[in-house]
């Protein structure tokens, strides 16, 4: 191929001149031979300059869009921020924040972390990076982060708003390796039962999960709920080891299989698992991948209950090959199935990603997520679960053992626009500011808030005023309609200000009926084990 690459100018100007006389007889190419000759012709041969490196790579997401919807491509910094999110950790200032009203506002300094080691504190407004002002510049978060995050050992020059300060404050931060948490609460709901809220499944997972295990179980904790709601997935190996934790050894958890991958299977190997608690997956249309292969193991082995609705249906293996220039692609190479052999995929037609994407809108407007009769179930794909052979379908996700629809009381319009106009956060960062001291010394414990604090009718005026003055007119049917979701999440997010995301969770689940029926089941032994047998 070399010689031929050598000698392709000279063969192009040959075709060029003699192809109507049938002089150039080209010799038979195969498939990857005649790709590459195409963009030899095109580097060498087209009427403009253009870059060969963007030609090569819209080819490549070409063939891509003609496999799977799963298989991809990812430039060198799509690749970054596709895998970062799952790697347990990144280099930067080490801080949780939120944009609000162009401002970056810091939520809470990671303990520990190179800005809680300089002094920055909850409450401050990051408006210069390295004398880069990112204040009143409309930046995107990913924009942001950019501009905080770094190497290792780099050094972030900061200028920082205080509002008990009158000038700016500079601050000199190192950065270093901060942790990316995926488990984002863990608490006990009731005297008996543990809460734990999975958001990914990364590298660091298994051992934040068993963390939270640890710390539930010295709580007096017998039960445990699950939540993968809106847990899009992550790694197979995570999913897999939590599995673990509650199936017995030599369990079936989930195998792969495809045409050029022979079936790979994936069995408990935990030594003394938990498998008598009794064990509650919340779920909903947006559980994908790894959370779908941990509720298929758990329904499938018939270890616990899921409680939602029924999953998204991503049940393809993506194999990463990766390229030197630091870009990816995510080659889609088997099948995930569950121990009971349906397949978790949702249907696809090759080529036509458009459809496909429009799926989870698709069963809205069937009513999917209001009614248990309008899940299209697919007769022909029926399995049973392993111990007591309960009946369980396949054709795409994951279906309920409990299902709980969708619950849009109080999410009007007039709500929709207070949270596309930020007003909620708004309103939580500047009620915080301005009470701050007062609310560490009035509530010294999370759960001192969480039974004491209350949403006053006073804070409530000043938040429809602050909606007004953001262009949200006001409307009393609504507002009264979407009270109970305003306060809880008013309250939540003060209490995660305050204190933790945890206590986020302890304040706004019990407005979600998910969770409700959750908890009630998990109480409710004689309907647990009705379910499950």
């Amino acid at each position: 191929m070399k010689t031929f690459r050598i000698l392709l100018p000279a063969a192009l100007g040959l075709m060029a001149s003699a192809v109507s006389a049938n002089i150039f007889q080209p010799r038979q190419f195969d498939a990857a031979q005649k790709l590459h000759v195409a963009e030899q012709i095109i580097e060498n041969c087209y009427v403009d300059t253009l870059s060969v490196d963007k030609v090569v790579e819209q080819g490549i997401i070409a063939m891509l869009k003609e496999l799977d919807p799963h298989s991809t491509y990812t430039n060198a910094a799509e690749t970054k921020a596709l895998t970062e999110p799952l790697n347990g950790n990144f280099s930067g200032i080490g801080v949780q924040f939120q944009i609000v009203q162009d401002t970056v506002y810091v939520i809470q300094a990671v303990v520990g972390g190179p800005s809680e080691k300089v002094g920055i504190i909850p409450g401050d407004r990051i408006v210069a990076c390295n004398d880069t002002v990112i204040a009143g510049k409309n930046l995107q978060n990913s924009e942001i982060m950019k501009r905080l995050r770094g190497p290792k050992g780099s050094v972030a020059n900061l200028k920082v708003v205080r509002r008990s300060e009158p000038d700016t404050l500079s601050f000199r931060v190192i950065r270093a390796d901060i942790p990316l948490y995926t488990v984002d609460a863990a608490y006990m709901a009731d005297p008996t039962t543990g809460y734990i809220k999975v958001a990914s499944f990364g590298q660091e997972t298994t051992k934040e999960f068993k963390e939270a295990l640890s710390k539930l179980k010295a709580q007096g904790m017998k039960n445990l709920i699950i939540d993968v709601q809106d847990n899009g997935g992550g790694y197979l190996s995570a999913a897999v080891e939590m599995a673990e934790l509650f199936l017995p050894r030599d369990a079936s958890i989930v195998y792969t299989e495809g045409l050029h991958q022979p079936r790979q299977q994936y069995n408990a190997g935990v030594f003394k698992p938990d498998t008598k608690s009794r064990l509650v997956i919340m779920t909903n249309e947006y559980s994908a991948s790894a959370s779908e292969i941990l509720s298929g193991a758990v329904q499938d082995n018939d270890r616990g209950l899921i409680v939602g609705r029924r999953t998204f249906g991503k049940g393809l293996v993506q194999r990463p090959f990766p390229f030197p220039d630091g870009s990816m692609i995510r080659l889609t190479t088997a099948h995930y199935y569950t121990p009971s052999g349906r397949s978790i995929q949702k249907p696809y037609t090759r080529g036509e990603s458009e459809d496909y994407a429009k799926d989870i809108h698709n069963r809205y407007e069937h009513g999917e997520f209001y009614s248990l009769d309008s899940i299209r179930v697919d007769s022909t794909q029926v399995y049973s679960t392993l111990l007591h052979g309960r009946k369980v379908y396949g054709g795409g996700g994951i279906l309920p053992d409990l299902f709980v629809p969708a619950d849009t009381t109080g999410i009007n319009k007039y709500f929709r626009e207070l949270r596309a106009k930020n007003v909620i956060n708004q309103f939580v960062v500047d009620y915080v500011e301005n009470n701050r001291s007062n609310l560490k010394q009035t509530y010294k414990t999370e759960d001192d808030f969480i039974k004491y604090f209350t949403v006053t009718p006073e804070m409530i005026a000043d938040f429809i005023n602050l909606g007004e003055k953001l262009e949200v007119e006001p409307d009393t049917a609504a507002f009264k309609e979407s009270e109970p979701y305003i306060a809880g999440n008013i309250k939540g997010l003060i209490g995660r200000d305050l204190f933790t995301p945890s206590t986020y969770y302890r304040v706004f689940n019990p407005l979600n009926p998910v969770y409700r029926r959750a908890l009630d089941l998990i109480n409710d032994p004689k309907r647990y084990n009705s379910l499950l047998q």
